[in-house]
């Protein structure tokens, strides 16, 4: 696992370089759940915090973007990122993650954050059918929430399941998913093949609208 010290080293100065030379309406965003790197990337050009653990594992991060203004995109992880997979259990996971989920937006709102997502963790310690079900249950989890959901379904290992593909051969699988996650409610994907799935995201969500 990265430390803090490395993970700042490595995203600073590639988040100071790409403010730089992007137009100043693109949002930048860093990946991480440590409260200190995310003040580092907000100082350095980042405007989105997305944690993983939804400010579980440091609490702090939720009041760094409290006070920077930053978006934070609350994710749903039980353990850590090392130890997700071990152990999963749910019983009815729809339910689970969308409870757990609000408690982070509430305590997201207690310190103060004013721009708050909710991601519902697909493939963070979710077996095949719990990813599924999540995807079928977006609108539900949308309602239960009370804040905009951002979905990151990209080459995950369930597609692999379902396809046989590896993750460098999912494109297509990845399509499927992103479809019915936007048709399902979701404000935002997060993707690695950007061109093809601004195709995908032009028929998604033409089917959205009469």
């Amino acid at each position: 696992m990265v430390g803090e010290e490395e993970e700042r080293a490595r995203v600073v100065p590639v988040i100071a370089g790409l403010k730089a030379q992007l137009a100043a309406k693109v949002r930048i965003s860093i990946d991480t759940y440590k409260a200190g790197t995310a003040r580092a990337a907000l100082t350095a050009g980042a405007t989105v915090v997305n944690d993983v653990s939804g400010g579980r594992l440091e609490p702090a991060i939720l009041e760094v973007a409290a006070e920077t203004g930053a978006a934070i995109v609350l994710g749903h992880l039980r353990g850590t990122p090392a130890s997700m997979m071990e152990g999963i259990a749910f019983s009815d996971v729809v339910s689970e993650v969308g409870g757990e989920l609000a408690a982070r937006v509430d305590a997201a709102r207690r310190v103060g954050c004013r721009e708050i997502w909710a991601d519902p963790g697909i493939g963070f310690g979710k077996r095949l059918e719990h990813n599924l079900a999540l995807l079928r249950a977006l609108p539900e989890l949308r309602a239960r929430v009370g804040v905009p959901l951002m979905v990151g379904v990209s080459r995950k290992a369930f597609i692999g399941q379902l396809t046989g593909r590896p993750a460098t051969e999912r494109q297509f699988g990845s399509a499927a998913a992103v479809t019915a996650a936007v048709l399902g409610g979701a404000a935002a994907v997060r993707v690695h093949d950007v061109a093809a799935t601004r195709d995908v995201l032009a028929v998604a969500e033409a089917l959205l609208h009469d």
